[in-house]
């Protein structure tokens, strides 16, 4: 079978190339297993929700994919990075390859949209002149804020501040994107639309997509492949 390309302006994606593979991976906090013998792989371009009750382990598997908690045992590739040789040096070149969004919006408050996205551009390396403005501007269209680009976040609907988040975790073009509960704090009709978000990324771009939540009825908005999360395993299902 032909491999499905993803179109994005002059580049062409294969969405057989694995952006997460996972094989045999143990998860463990202090002295304690998480998760066991995780087989996982997410291709260029792919939506994947990741389910699981509160405690089930969806966290501890997100935190191994950005190295905040460090593998025990198995192989991991994530973005390129093989996380058995991602020391403390490669870490940051790791995150720059991936965009995270939490269900806390964590935007700081007395500074404008733009100047959001400017710390963290200059935060991620960016200097003056490199075409910093042009890449929010770029984002700011792409999450639909392109008018709010000077509003303060106060003034913002929760919908409204998570896109900015999620315009913030664009920046440097992520091959993957987290979404860690990313829809707890917004009401259905809201949520539906972030999920449309993240779903065109991929679409668009050939950005993988994770997205955590414990709310089934959001499986419904979309079908796409589920992983879950239960009884210290990781299954995967089709959605």
């Amino acid at each position: 079978m032909k491999p499905q390309n993803v179109e994005s302006g002059h580049k062409s994606y294969q969405m057989t190339e694995a952006i997460v593979e996972l094989r045999g991976v143990n998860i463990r906090q202090g002295n304690r297993n998480i998760l066991e013998n995780v087989d996982l792989r997410i291709a260029r371009g792919e939506f994947v929700y990741l389910v699981g009750k509160t405690g089930s382990g969806k966290s501890s598997l997100l935190k191994t994919l950005y190295a905040a908690l460090p593998l025990a045992s198995g192989s991991a590739t994530v973005s390129g990075f093989d996380l058995r040789k991602t020391g403390r040096r490669k870490i940051p070149k790791l995150r720059r390859q991936l965009g995270i969004v939490f269900q806390d919006f964590n935007l700081l408050m007395d500074r404008s949209v733009e100047d959001n996205l400017r710390f963290a551009l200059e935060a991620t390396g960016w200097k003056k002149g490199t075409g910093a403005e042009e890449r929010i501007d770029q984002v700011l269209q792409e999450v639909g804020l392109a008018d709010r680009r000077r509003s303060m976040p106060h003034t913002l609907s929760g919908g409204e501040q998570q896109r900015v988040a999620f315009a913030r975790a664009l920046l440097n073009a992520p091959t993957l994107l987290i979404a860690d509960e990313v829809t707890g704090n917004l009401d259905p009709e809201t949520s539906k639309d972030i999920l449309e978000l993240m779903r065109n990324l991929g679409r668009e771009h050939g950005t993988a997509v994770l997205f955590a939540t414990h709310d089934y009825r959001l499986l419904d908005t979309f079908h796409a492949r589920v992983v879950r999360c239960e009884g210290g395993k990781v299954f995967n299902s089709e959605g």
